[in-house]
């Protein structure tokens, strides 16, 4: 499925970097940064621009080869690793920075994800995360078609034992990335850190 959906010459999701990471980049360490499920490279490539070490996973190599084309666009330099989230362990404490934008599993595996996530990030190290929440079904602006693969705060701190939030809400907001995300989102964002 992702292969296909990259496989145009434009990118489905945009260039430009998802509106909550932008916001929140200047409270990231810069340092080993992994982005997770990042497909044609837009977020990645906006952390290289501002010095972050970035690695890139993503199950699509038709994604990766565009996330490698962008960043050479842009004078920046990513690694990729292309895997399936389900078969990748993460090294524990080995990221200063890890980012999950719009990355929808099912339950099971995000949890899985979820935990590797904590053990993976350094002390002082911080975590990422925009999703749509179940609520997003009803907005029909993008996102899964199914109300399991999406996220909710309440889940989120559960799986998230051992981060500090620095900041944790669920909010409407206006997302126009690309042709897949256009309109009224219902989305659930996540700042955490390792202590």
């Amino acid at each position: 499925m992702w292969d296909e959906r990259y496989a145009s010459e434009d990118y489905a999701y945009g260039t430009e970097p998802n509106d909550f990471l932008r916001e929140v980049a200047p409270r990231l360490p810069v340092g080993k940064t992994l982005c997770l499920g990042e497909g044609e490279g837009r977020n990645a490539v906006f952390l290289a621009g501002l010095g972050h070490r970035v690695t890139a996973l993503d199950g699509s190599r038709v994604g990766l080869e565009k996330a490698r084309r962008l960043a050479a666009d842009r004078g920046v330099a990513i690694d990729t690793i292309h895997s399936d989230l389900a078969h990748y362990t993460l090294e524990p404490a080995a990221w200063d920075c890890i980012v999950a934008i719009f990355v929808h599993l099912p339950p099971a595996l995000r949890r899985q994800l979820h935990r590797q996530v904590v053990a993976g990030l350094r002390p002082g190290g911080v975590f990422v995360l925009e999703a749509y929440t179940p609520r997003q079904l009803e907005l029909g602006t993008g996102g899964p078609p199914v109300a399991e693969l999406m996220m909710e705060l309440e889940t989120l701190a559960e799986e998230l034992t051992g981060l500090r939030f620095l900041r944790a809400a669920e909010a409407e907001r206006e997302v126009h990335e690309g042709r897949y995300h256009a309109g009224t989102g219902a989305v659930v964002q996540i700042l955490a850190t390792r202590d």
